[in-house]
């Protein structure tokens, strides 16, 4: 019985140990510190919102970046284009009603800095998950689309931080003088031959 429980017990140390090379061969790896092309950033969201608070713990939390309250002391200022989330029915029952619906969140912004010049261009971020429905269990599917729309909104930060995290000073732009063309010197006057 013993000698079960330790092969059993090797067997699992095994799975894990064949599991973490795994994931470390994919490329897979913590989140963790993000570096930030700026040193200061203003959010252009409501500062009482939930989105704000989390994505603002979210910067403090893995970069040196700060947040601004106002957006002529920071370096760059990412501008909310649009915030939509929508419940779509995808299946009815045969009584009418609906066993299925795709919550969709659309996010849409952009990132400037104090001089108006684009550092990300506007973007759109689309995140999208599925939930049955069950007249039965309506409490219980309430709490768990609310834990849904909680868990799109922690992706929704996660994706922001790396859109920020790759986002790149514009180049830039060079004024060219037209090239002057050299002023031809005037020959000398060829001398008369009498």
């Amino acid at each position: 019985m013993r000698l079960r429980s330790l092969t059993l017990h090797r067997t699992h140390l095994l799975c894990v140990g064949l599991l973490t090379l795994l994931l470390a061969a994919c490329g897979f790896q913590l989140r963790g510190h993000y570096s930030l092309p700026f040193d200061s950033i203003y959010l252009g969201l409501s500062e009482t919102g939930e989105l704000h608070a989390q994505l603002k713990r979210a910067i403090r939390a893995t970069s040196p970046a700060t947040v601004t309250s106002a957006a002529n002391e920071a370096a760059v200022s990412l501008q909310v284009l649009g915030d939509h989330q929508e419940k779509n029915i995808l299946s009815l029952s045969a009584a009418g009603r609906a066993q299925e619906y795709q919550l969709v969140r659309n996010f849409s912004f952009r990132l400037i800095d104090a001089q108006g010049r684009e550092w990300i261009a506007p973007s759109q971020i689309r995140l999208q998950r599925d939930i049955s429905f069950n007249d039965d269990l309506v409490l219980s599917k309430e709490s768990e689309e609310v834990l849904l729309w909680r868990d799109m909104q922690s992706d929704l930060v996660q994706q922001l931080l790396r859109r920020l995290s790759a986002a790149r000073a514009p180049a830039a732009t060079l004024t060219q003088t037209p090239a002057i063309a050299p002023t031809a010197e005037p020959l000398p006057a060829a001398a008369s031959r009498d």
